[in-house]
């Protein structure tokens, strides 16, 4: 019975000092990424002064393959560690783009080996879903008060409370509603596909480089890059008939703002049937 009393107060200290552990190892690892991402601008001046490119994708192949590897050698998920790199790069990139012009998209080939294609060396993740809704009300209510969702700010690009067009999210998950007051387009594609997925947001490291590897490849793609005023660039491919899909590739090269509503309307816009 005494040693049975005694385990409950012996279990929450040593749980205590793993979580002060945890906190000083995420402590040290955010200095870490503070450093790394301090060097980086350092490489983002040299560049510049060197009129050299900002992606450079052979060398994106070689940080996702080497640390792979070294996770495989400290016996880490390498699908996790790539996870957490390619974050890392896309930040690393925002940071040397950001307040200059996007730069030319070098190097559209694959891989050497073959086996990274030209998307696979700079997408990140899925950046947001975008779905077209008649009764957009319903639909926030559905996301926030069913699903657990919150609403997220959109970036202030003239249109007043982002009329027509809502932004929730769940942990680092991003939906964006459109309804069918957001403008005629939409109003238009509802009428003619009804609701549901209008497209899927793919980040990339830099949308030139991923378009003019897609156009390498004979995809069909719909736009060219466009880029809006917080410095984000984005393009999108045409509707692939063989998967219902319709994508958009998105590098948030700019300020850190909130979902900008003319990124999200350019889609519906383009697929407006011409009069």
């Amino acid at each position: 019975m005494d040693s049975g009393a005694t385990s409950v107060p012996a279990d929450a200290a040593a749980l205590a000092d793993l979580r002060r552990r945890i906190d000083d190892l995420d402590r040290e690892f955010v200095r870490i990424v503070a450093a790394r991402l301090a060097v980086c601008e350092e490489v983002a001046a040299v560049k510049q002064h060197a009129d050299t490119p900002v992606i450079q994708p052979a060398r994106v192949r070689d940080v996702v393959t080497s640390r792979r590897q070294w996770a495989i050698d400290a016996g880490v998920d390498p699908d996790f560690a790539e996870q957490l790199f390619r974050v890392l790069l896309a930040e690393t990139h925002r940071i040397e783009v950001a307040g200059q012009r996007p730069d030319p998209a070098p190097d559209k080939a694959a891989a050497p080996d073959g086996v990274r294609s030209g998307l696979d060396t700079v997408a990140t993740r899925i950046d947001h879903v975008v779905v077209a809704v008649d009764d957009l009300g319903a639909a926030v209510r559905s996301f926030t008060e069913t699903f657990g969702f919150h609403r997220l700010p959109l970036a202030d690009d003239g249109r007043a409370d982002g009329a027509g067009i809502a932004a929730v999210g769940a942990g680092g998950v991003v939906v964006v509603l459109v309804g069918a007051e957001a403008s005629p387009a939409v109003r238009a594609y509802l009428d003619e596909r009804g609701s549901g997925v209008q497209h899927i947001a793919i980040e990339v490291l830099n949308a030139g480089y991923a378009r003019a590897s897609l156009a390498a490849a004979d995809a069909e793609l719909l736009t060219g890059v466009v880029v809006d005023a917080d410095g984000h660039e984005q393009f999108f491919a045409a509707h692939d008939p063989a998967t219902g899909t319709q994508l958009g590739f998105i590098a948030r090269t700019g300020h850190r703002v909130g979902i900008g509503t003319a990124n999200v309307l350019a889609l519906f816009e383009a697929l407006r049937p011409t009069p």
